[in-house]
């Protein structure tokens, strides 16, 4: 089972890498916070090595905030450009 998921990971690194510049991080987001986080959050934009994602409180963003470093550790495994950081943003209220 381990070698199924290996080889999975693979594959979807390897999609992600393929991704027009700009776009790895965006697409890697729910890969690295996962199905409930990324139901409630939005990677809105990548530049300068920074991701920002959309939060829908400011209770979320100090939360995630905690979990940033390992959502960027976990989110340059699939990409080809360096996340350095994650700003969280309270999401405009519409």
């Amino acid at each position: 089972m381990q070698f199924a998921s290996a080889a999975f990971e693979k594959i979807v690194a390897s999609s992600v890498r393929k991704a027009p510049a700009g776009q790895g991080p965006l697409i890697a987001w729910p890969l690295a916070c996962g199905h409930k986080v990324s139901q409630r959050t939005h990677a809105a934009s990548f530049a300068d090595g920074i991701l920002q994602v959309e939060v829908p409180d400011l209770g979320w963003r100090k939360e995630l905030q905690s979990l940033a470093p390992r959502y960027v550790a976990e989110i340059n495994r699939y990409v080809s450009e360096t996340v350095n950081r994650i700003e969280f943003v309270v999401k405009p209220s519409r």
